[in-house]
């Protein structure tokens, strides 16, 4: 798994906002999820949504978000993270959003 993380994130109307870009290659025959945890609460709400993508589904989770592919092969999603926040130094924090890969 690669991920092109953003060194900061765009900042308006008490709003942060980033977009990543997530490659998985994968050769797990039932495929394999990807969980996103936000590893900064001070950054208030976290919505995070990506373009439809045939074999990708994305889902909303106790402590953020389920990324699963459904068979093996090369995935390219991009996501787009924001954060309601009224911190001015949001740009500030390192990449408040924790990734990590597993078979399913």
């Amino acid at each position: 798994m690669k991920t092109a993380t953003p060194q900061l994130l765009d900042t308006a109307d008490g709003k942060a906002s980033a977009e990543q870009r997530l490659v998985v290659m994968s050769n797990m025959k039932r495929g394999f999820c990807v969980s996103l945890r936000r590893a900064a609460p001070q950054l208030g709400t976290w919505e995070l949504q990506t373009a439809p993508q045939s074999g990708v589904q994305l889902s909303p989770v106790a402590d953020g978000y389920r990324l699963c592919g459904t068979r093996p092969g090369q995935y390219t999603v991009l996501l787009q993270h924001r954060f309601g926040t009224g911190d001015s130094r949001a740009n500030a924090l390192h990449w408040p959003v924790q990734t990590d890969i597993s078979a399913i």
